[in-house]
């Protein structure tokens, strides 16, 4: 419970901070937060579109929560969800002609493993060369939206297409809408079985990183390089390893983006999901379940700020941006609140 604590008084910090800056604005700080929580929880729209926006941010903040395990800063993940975006594209369009039992696992499989091969590159440069992994990730964002433009222009766009995205991937590798299954959800909500994928990621996270001895030898690096050395762990491999599995994760975006959503690759179909999952693991101090939660929070504000965008006077929908940097702001600040309930427990005993 006490891991619990200092993330929420994050986020009540964020918020009060935010209600004065909503006051300034010209704008009730009371009704605008209902307005954003209230839009994000009604059934079915709120809470569909909540989960989908949740969905991506689940994927990439376990993405960052791996590498942070390891003591490494995963910056790449918009790269590593590019670069997966579009090898899923291909898959779906080169093979478009397969059964979906064969057309779904084989797109899912490029979106994993080519976020993944994206993700070793900057952790080979760090175990082989020591080159830092924040440089070397930022870098490979900027080359894979360039890789994936060019790509993109010159093998995958339809003909007379003005708009850069691909061509349509096979039917056969659609991914369901969940409101086929669940009663009351229009299949309009574009809320997908890429949901379910990504709160089975969130338990084989779990199971990789505290049941077995790979995730056993990661944490383990992250805790104490030089020890993990000493007690025989390969380090440089364990960097290697959760660079990979770090971006594989990052990957795993395409699938709800391509397969579940768009059914193409499209430029721009990332609203910064690889940075928000950087809070995303922050506010859920790196752990599969408290990611769970985070993204399910940052979903809800993102829902909710369309229609404070819409409904408020003054307060425009970049209200959410500054939430999330408050939050990240007083994360970071750990200390501060650790500080001050010290000092409020020690006054309460005496």
């Amino acid at each position: 419970m006490k891991r619990l604590v200092f993330p929420l008084l994050a986020v009540i910090a964020a918020f009060v901070v935010g209600g004065v800056i909503i006051y300034f604005i010209g704008d009730d700080p009371i009704e605008t937060y209902k307005l954003l929580v209230g839009s994000a929880l009604t059934w079915p729209d709120g809470i569909g579109y909540t989960l989908f926006y949740a969905t991506p941010l689940i994927f990439t903040g376990l993405a960052v929560a791996v590498a942070f395990r390891c003591g490494l800063l995963n910056i790449g993940a918009e790269g590593q969800l590019t670069v997966a975006a579009l090898a899923t594209a291909w898959a779906g369009i080169a093979f478009a002609n397969q059964p979906a039992w064969i057309l779904i696992p084989m797109t899912c499989l490029a979106a994993i493993l080519s976020g993944a091969i994206w993700g070793a590159i900057p952790g080979v440069l760090k175990a082989r060369f020591g080159s830092h992994e924040v440089i070397n990730t930022i870098m490979m964002n900027f080359i894979a939206a360039g890789v994936a433009s060019a790509l993109t222009q010159s093998y995958l766009k339809s003909p007379g297409d003005a708009i850069l995205e691909s061509a349509v991937i096979g039917a056969g590798a659609h991914l369901p809408r969940l409101g086929q299954w669940i009663p009351g959800l229009p299949t309009r909500i574009p809320l997908n079985v890429s949901f379910l994928f990504a709160i089975a990621a969130c338990v084989g996270v779990y199971i990789f990183l505290w049941r077995t001895k790979w995730g056993y030898e990661i944490r383990a690096t992250g805790a104490n390089p030089s020890a993990a050395e000493y007690g025989g762990i390969n380090v440089r491999k364990q960097i290697v390893l959760a660079m990979a599995v770090s971006g594989g994760l990052a990957g795993m975006v395409a699938i709800n983006e391509v397969l579940g959503y768009r059914y193409r690759y499209y430029q721009g179909f990332s609203s910064g999901y690889g940075f928000t999952g950087i809070a995303v693991a922050l506010l859920g101090r790196n752990h599969p379940a408290g990611v769970l939660i985070a993204a399910l929070f940052f979903g809800a504000l993102l829902r909710g700020g369309l229609f404070v965008d819409i409904f408020t006077a003054h307060v425009s929908k970049d209200l959410v941006l500054v939430l999330q940097a408050l939050v990240v702001l007083f994360v970071a600040a750990e200390a501060l609140f650790r500080g001050s309930l010290s000092r409020f427990f020690k006054g309460a005993k005496e």
